[in-house]
């Protein structure tokens, strides 16, 4: 069987969700799959050297660049069934068949995550997907039930195979590496103990809630130090502006931006409690990445974080500031809690790991290339 595979998410080194999704598959695809070839397809300038497709082990991976805008039909030619990783790389003019994965439905779900024009956009981009695809993958249950609310598409048409982190990425550190995470710590103006939160910097991430349990917990005196909010910056940030210079406490945050995947394993592992009160989610990395960790966890118990969380963390309305600041409060006091939520995060992450995402995903692309 041949696979092609859109890989625009992964031109640049800094990964969004999608990104981070297609590079991890594609990397456990060529550790586990020795039977199968992969073309690799991306669209981008001659000049642009910058932005390239990874190189991944083994010749069963071809990189096949569209230099000229011919089209994936043009350059892919041959293969048995096409992935898009995302239905916003999906194009209805592909004559093989179809997979596209549907991460999340934010644009319906919690359409104040985009701007109005990027809605209308992704809007016609989902309809094409569901139109001309053979087989969806969506990456929770709760975005197959966003689906399912929404719009009308066939049941047997969807397929569930959960997001997974790489457990040579994200794992709990201990001697000389414990010391390498508190020097990249330190290096990021951080020193003693911190609160971290993790994710693109915008509205849906409620890191106002954040900002406003971290100063219910300082007013309180139950914590002293410091809050990490790590991420690139996404859109509307001005509501967050507002609220973080009307802040008393706002010395005590601190924004180091993007982070690679070596200073994120650095960051969790250190950090006392992992913070994720997001209003939306199509799957949660943050929240798996934390749990490989063993860094005690508070999230949202809407969209997909108490179905990716489950017993791991302690769930909380999003809105209830004080809901988000008492949880805190809890992880930073209780060690018999926090020895639980470890345990059961731990086990959470041992199946939601990278591997296991590409072999379900290595089915579906089988089943699709025998019915063509």
């Amino acid at each position: 069987m041949r696979v092609g595979i859109n890989c625009h998410s992964i031109l640049s080194r800094q990964y969004t969700g999608i990104g981070r999704y297609t590079y991890n598959l594609l990397k456990s695809l060529s550790q586990m799959d020795t039977g199968n070839e992969y073309w690799l397809y991306a669209r981008k300038s001659l000049f642009n050297f910058k932005k390239k497709i990874p190189q991944f082990n083994g010749q069963r991976f071809v990189r096949k660049v569209d230099y000229f805008k011919k089209g994936i039909d043009a350059v892919l030619k041959t293969v048995d069934v096409y992935h898009s990783p995302s239905f916003d790389y999906f194009c209805a003019r592909t004559s093989f068949p179809v997979v596209v994965t549907v991460h999340d439905l934010i644009f319906k779900s919690y359409p104040g995550g985009h701007p109005r024009r990027t809605v209308d956009e992704l809007q016609e981009q989902f309809d094409q997907a569901v139109r001309y695809s053979q087989k969806i993958i969506c990456c929770s249950q709760n975005t197959i039930d966003d689906i399912h609310k929404y719009f009308q598409v066939d049941r047997d048409k969807i397929t569930l195979v959960h997001q997974g982190v790489d457990p040579d990425v994200f794992y709990t550190l201990d001697g000389d590496e414990r010391e390498q995470a508190r020097q990249t710590v330190k290096n990021k103006g951080i020193s003693g103990a911190y609160i971290l939160s993790v994710g693109t910097i915008e509205p849906r991430k409620n890191i106002a809630g954040t900002l406003r349990a971290f100063q219910i917990l300082k007013e309180k005196k139950y914590f002293s130090g410091k809050l990490v909010v790590a991420g690139m910056k996404g859109w509307l940030n001005e509501e967050l502006d507002r609220i973080l210079a009307d802040l008393p406490v706002k010395e005590d945050v601190v924004f180091p931006g993007y982070l690679t995947d070596e200073e994120l394993r650095h960051f969790y592992n250190l950090a006392e409690v992992f913070v994720f009160p997001s209003f939306y989610e199509g799957f949660g990395y943050p929240i798996v990445e934390a749990f490989s960790c063993q860094t005690p966890v508070v999230t949202s118990n809407v969209s997909s974080c108490p179905e990716i969380a489950q017993d791991g963390a302690l769930t909380v309305d999003p809105h209830d500031v004080d809901a988000i600041a008492e949880a805190i409060a809890r992880l930073l006091s209780d060690q018999d809690l926090i020895a639980r939520k470890r345990q059961a995060g731990t086990a959470i992450a041992r199946e939601m790991n990278v591997f296991n995402t590409a072999k379900n995903t290595l089915a579906v692309y089988q089943q699709v290339s025998q019915k063509k």
